[in-house]
């Protein structure tokens, strides 16, 4: 791609804005930065911008901006109703993603990750175990930093793992990965698409352009990926919980005789035991397949492998074990902000579970976890704007509990717990109601459990 001496505007001064604009600044352009919001940190992200000689607006869009630009970069938390986005849909100027940019400068080899649920744990995983086998890797994308902002540290040799978001794939044009993943694919974002349709559609934009020497890892458990071989110009590999015997399908990873094992060119590979994994959950241990069958299609040897796997320990606010009080272990999965990944996170407990839930509603179908609520969880405590429509979606499954904030929900959900039950933040909700983001909402239900473990034994805080 060559943006010399072109106009190139971009919408957005989040992290990926910020880097889109730098990049494409490094690479001859003449840049123009617009984002409605005016906080702070935009603030701050103006003045490094402006000393580099790019042009920023914050707190407004304004049409002549966008007007006579060549490009216009999309920073993945716009949606399309932005008016400087339709400004430019307007003025028929072509429109990609940060992530495409980002493609368009990148010399190595790339790993994309994407689905509903998993990203972040998969993305990391799969760095550990490329790290563990002498490649030279970089991780990036919806994980942390922006895929434009690591482009300079990228060589040919180099392995980009790249966790990738729907949103992200809305606006791409020739980004082909060499290995695309795809874990999962629940309802989700019912608030930005208007159909699960839509939002699956665009999840599969990641192999649109994958070729015949590309791979397609999948998830042989989840019924919709299954269908998807024959879609894709791509090599199809499977991974699954258990080896489907005498089927059609290639599956490539599995679990046999409690060891997790690959299968690749005829040969059986152990790689390692179950018990020995640190993650806790059925999906993790799908998570840890698909990690598994990416690190043996890469050329990393089982013993650096089996030591990643091993010593990986998982990522905060991720069904993650804050403590135990009194014989109840309060566990913090902040990050499961779908109906999915609640689900999935108690199906996890093989112990009763008082589920604390609620935050921004994303106009999810909350009745669908009505089974396994009913059947794992003694009480429900909710909080937060979507508590309403959860507690009308649960009726007459569980007895439900509703508290003003975090620390009043833990502090109930101790009052109703008995020793051996566990207390799990599970929201199904984004946090952006109460929180700044997830990790925030985490880090508050961490601070509330240590708070009540103070109180229980006289520490004052």
């Amino acid at each position: 791609m060559d943006i010399k001496n072109k106009r190139v505007t971009v919408i957005g001064l989040g992290n990926s804005g910020l880097n889109a604009a730098l990049l494409a600044r490094e690479k001859g352009a003449e840049v123009f930065v617009t984002d409605s919001a005016n906080t702070p940190e935009l603030k701050k992200a103006k003045l490094e911008l402006e000393s580099k000689g790019i042009e920023v607006e914050i707190g407004e869009h304004t049409e002549c901006f966008v007007k006579g630009s060549d490009l216009v970069v999309v920073s993945p938390g716009v949606e399309n109703s932005s008016a400087a986005v339709k400004w430019a849909l307007k003025e028929k100027i072509p429109i990609i993603s940060e992530m495409e940019l980002g493609y368009a400068f990148c010399r190595g080899r790339i790993i994309a990750i994407t689905g509903t649920n998993g990203k972040s744990t998969v993305t990391t995983l799969i760095g550990e175990i490329l790290r563990a086998g002498d490649k030279r890797v970089v991780v990036c994308g919806n994980i942390g930093n922006s895929l434009c902002g690591e482009v300079s540290k990228i060589k040919d040799d180099t392995w980009v793992v790249l966790e990738v978001s729907s949103a992200q794939l809305e606006r791409i044009e020739r980004f082909r990965p060499h290995i695309a993943v795809i874990l999962n694919i629940t309802d989700d974002h019912r608030d930005r698409y208007r159909t699960f349709y839509e939002y699956f559609n665009y999840k599969l934009r990641i192999f649109s352009n994958q070729q015949a020497d590309d791979i397609l890892v999948l998830n042989y458990d989840a019924e919709n990926l299954r269908r998807l071989k024959g879609l894709t110009r791509s090599r199809v590999v499977f991974y699954g919980k258990q080896k489907v015997a005498g089927n059609t399908y290639n599956i490539s990873a599995y679990v046999k005789d409690e060891w997790v094992c690959c299968r690749l060119n005829g040969k059986e590979r152990e790689i390692v035991p179950v018990v020995a994994i640190k993650l806790k959950g059925v999906h993790n241990l799908e998570n840890v397949l698909a990690c598994s069958l990416v690190g043996a299609l890469v050329g990393v040897e089982d013993g650096p492998m089996r030591e990643a796997i091993k010593n990986f320990k998982g990522l905060e606010h991720r069904f993650e074990t804050v403590d135990t009080i009194n014989g109840v272990e309060y566990i913090n999965d902040s990050k499961g902000t779908t109906v999915d990944s609640a689900k999935r996170a108690l199906e996890s407990c093989e112990k009763p579970v008082i589920l604390i839930a609620g935050g921004k509603d994303k106009h999810s179908d909350y009745s669908v976890a009505r089974d396994v609520i009913k059947k794992k969880a003694a009480h429900v405590v909710l909080m937060g704007e979507a508590a309403p429509m959860i507690k009308k979606a649960l009726k007459n499954t569980v007895e439900i509990h509703e508290a003003d904030d975090m620390y009043d929900a833990v502090e109930t959900a101790h009052k109703l717990a008995k020793e051996g039950w566990i207390v799990l933040l599970s929201p199904m909700c984004s946090s952006f109601d109460m929180f700044k983001n997830y990790e925030e909402r985490g880090r508050v239900f961490k601070d509330a459990v240590k708070r009540l473990k103070n109180s229980l034994h006289g520490v004052k805080t």
